[in-house]
């Protein structure tokens, strides 16, 4: 594949400007007009790649500097972007904002750098109208090395309030590429972590995601946003696409073959799919099971991955599935390898919310007011299933819960940082979190995990 994939960046000054409405209606406007369009978000965030991936039907990936380090941020979005005609990445927060207290880094605008990658701002433009233009010109000479290549102005209230936006930005020197009218809210409803996930109200999406579309489409001039896109060059730096190597010997075909369970379903949506990836190629067959209607985990499980999510919406399903919890107890009370990080650290607890979950961890887990939210600089603490002691990896945390006692006799990780403190638990093979972290980063975790399958 060619390193010049045409892309373009969905940046704003700051959140709440329409980033996502822009970015998802592009995606699935392109893909109106027979375009592949390769779909990635910056950042960790894990609902608006399943938003992206209804718009063009592929995955949506996640393109975050500080978790897999900005070196493989050109080769993971060539690896998302095979095979594609057209890449749109959707910043976060505002274009400038990025990992606290590490200036640019895993910034939008330090993205679209290490892609070379045109920005088109969206300026929430409902209350200004002249001073659009000192907003603009600010955002577009911050920076010299990132290039915003126009703006698309979102929430504009007439045609007047169009025409005096326009004859400010002419002298900003950056070209209107779309004009949105303000219109009631697309339905996405949010809760406490953001947006509902796709997999949680899949009808409403495609609804909702088709909205979007038409609104990008009538009001944005989407010749000149693909002429943009295509006027990208190369990627810079390491040309060639990541990959999550070879399997070191052939998968098992047969019915009792090294399978690694990993959960889903509504109440467990959060997941990079490279990690499906790298399990795979490390030899194991991966099988996706939903802890909230399936009774038994698949059949030859070997190993259980349970990622993010929102266990907290669903523990009295989670609590009545009683057949299930008790299989992932014993099979955790087997040694088998069991890697959870934050939802699935809830649901092997002892209880969530007061309602039973597991008991494979000695720790209740319950809801809180306070948003737990931030990177992480993590060393582990020993040797687990999932990582060798002195392993370093680097992770977000992002919940409204709180697990007591927070870490075991055996931590999961040291995190490092103004505050050093010891998190989770490893217990036999199990290894559990709050840190969501992203293999890609550390491919090594992936290969350890389904050896200690092979082998346990």
């Amino acid at each position: 594949m060619s390193a010049s994939v045409p892309r373009l960046v969905i940046a704003a000054p700051s959140s709440g400007s329409g980033k996502t409405t822009v970015a998802t209606g592009l995606m699935a406007a392109f893909a109106a007009r027979g375009l592949a369009v390769s779909p990635h978000k910056v950042g960790p965030d894990y609902i608006d790649p399943g938003y992206h991936a209804l718009a063009t039907g592929r995955v949506g990936r996640n393109l975050d500097a500080y978790l897999c380090g900005p070196e493989l941020v050109g080769p993971l979005f060539l690896h998302g972007a095979r095979g594609c005609d057209i890449a749109v990445v959707e910043g976060v927060m505002g274009l400038y904002d990025g990992a606290a207290g590490e200036g640019e880094l895993a910034s939008t605008a330090h993205v679209a750098k290490l892609l070379r990658a045109p920005v088109v701002l969206v300026v929430d433009a409902s209350s200004q109208s002249r001073s659009v233009a000192a907003l603009v010109h600010g955002f577009a000479s911050w920076d010299p090395e990132v290039r915003v290549g126009g703006v698309i102005l979102n929430k504009v209230a007439s045609d007047r309030h169009e025409e005096l936006l326009r004859e400010a930005l002419e002298q900003a020197g950056v070209p209107v590429l779309g004009v949105l009218r303000r219109v009631p809210q697309v339905d996405t409803p949010s809760r406490h972590l953001g947006l509902v996930p796709v997999a949680e109200r899949h009808a409403a999406a495609v609804e909702a995601v088709g909205a979007m579309a038409a609104q990008v489409s009538d009001g944005c001039d989407l010749g000149a946003l693909e002429a943009l896109a295509r006027a990208a060059g190369a990627v810079p730096g390491r040309s060639a696409p990541w990959t999550p190597g070879r399997p070191e010997r052939p998968r098992p075909q047969t019915p009792d073959g090294l399978v690694v369970a990993v959960a889903g379903g509504e109440a467990f949506t959060f997941s990079y799919a490279e990690h499906t990836e790298l399990l795979t190629a490390a030899g194991a067959e991966v099988v996706t099971f939903d802890p909230l209607r399936d009774e038994e985990l698949p059949e030859g499980t070997r190993g259980l991955v349970i990622g993010g999510g929102f266990p907290e919406v669903y523990a009295a399903e989670l609590s009545a599935n009683e057949p299930l919890r008790k299989a992932v107890a014993e099979l955790a009370s087997s040694g088998a390898p069991v890697a959870a990080e934050c939802a699935g650290l809830l649901y092997l607890c002892r209880e969530l919310d007061g309602l039973p979950m597991c008991g494979v961890l000695d720790a209740g887990a319950r809801m809180t007011e306070r948003l737990t939210l931030g990177y992480r600089d993590a060393v582990a603490v020993g040797d687990s299933a999932l990582a060798a002691a002195g392993t370093r990896m680097r992770g977000h945390e992002f919940h409204r819960t709180v697990v007591e006692p927070g870490s075991g006799a055996e931590p999961a990780w040291g995190v490092r940082g103004p505050r050093p403190r010891v998190e989770g638990f490893v217990q036999r093979g199990v290894h559990a979190s709050y840190l969501h972290t992203h293999w890609a980063s550390e491919p090594g975790v992936a290969r350890r995990f389904v050896e200690r399958c092979r082998t346990s």
